[in-house]
């Protein structure tokens, strides 16, 4: 028997073990089980610690992503760069850490036609914009503008731009609504904070909202009005998943179509 798991502080939300065990069932992977763990900062050394050779990786989802890399004996460049990683390959005796955010980000952006992105704008600057910085890098951004509340929250993410190399923008959130003119909107704010936000939507512009529940917010709902192409956070839950689950079990082609509808049937009122 082969195992995998999330684990973070909460953890009962988490739709994780739908997406992976659904994979695991639609490759014929009868021996792989995915489960969920609650874990604090101070339990995950002595949680990793105590796991046999059967384990294969684990999720690691807030409050882990920043201690993961202390419980790692190797590290991806991606996260690295970001600081933080959700992801551990346990494999002959390795704890490879890695971030899988950023490039989810990216795959399922290039899945509605974006592949590459000038001018990159981040609602908010906490953990979840650091994926978002990495995705820009990837994108080939030569700028990326941050929208916070407080600019200090955007002076924290600084090292992670220059690891990065990315020329790092801060801009006051009263003046959000010109985030719209950016090639791509990432949206990484709580729920109720961009409800009142009306950005100045170019044609071309892609909204990468991260919530999904309740869904469509405001600012998506909004953007989709004015014919602006939007993801929200399902499709990132889905595409970082794919990959962490790739790493994990080794097949290359990972079943996507039968773990998207498993997630997709997981969530009230919601449609593929």
């Amino acid at each position: 028997m082969m195992k995998a798991a999330v684990l973070g502080k909460p953890i009962g939300h988490s739709l994780s073990p739908v997406i992976h065990n659904a994979g695991f069932a639609a490759a014929g992977l009868a021996d792989w089980t995915y489960t969920r763990h609650e874990c604090d900062e101070s339990g995950l050394a002595a949680f990793v610690d105590g796991l046999d050779e059967s384990w294969a990786g684990l999720s690691l989802t807030m409050p882990l992503k920043e201690v993961a890399l202390d419980v790692a004996t190797e590290a991806t460049p991606v996260a690295e760069a970001i600081g933080a990683a959700n992801t551990l390959v346990l494999r002959g005796g390795r704890r490879l850490a890695d971030n899988t955010d950023a490039p989810g980000m990216v795959d399922a952006l290039a899945e509605i036609g974006m592949k590459e992105a000038e001018e990159v704008a981040v609602l908010g600057a906490g953990g979840s914009a650091r994926g978002a910085l990495a995705a820009a890098q990837q994108l080939g951004a030569s700028s990326v503008t941050v929208y916070a509340r407080r600019r200090e929250a955007v002076r924290e993410l600084e090292p992670v731009a220059s690891r990065l190399g990315l020329r790092l923008k801060a801009a006051d959130w009263e003046d959000a609504a010109r985030a719209g003119r950016a090639d791509l909107v990432v949206a990484t704010v709580p729920k109720g904070v961009t409800d009142d936000l009306r950005p100045d939507w170019s044609a071309d512009a892609v909204l990468f909202d991260i919530l999904y529940d309740p869904w469509p917010t405001p600012l998506a709902a909004g953007a989709e009005a004015e014919g602006v192409r939007v993801l929200d956070g399902l499709a990132l839950l889905l595409a970082q998943a794919v990959r962490q689950w790739t790493q994990f079990t080794g097949v290359a082609d990972a079943p996507v179509a039968a773990m998207r509808r498993a997630l997709y049937d997981a969530v009230p009122s919601r449609t593929e």
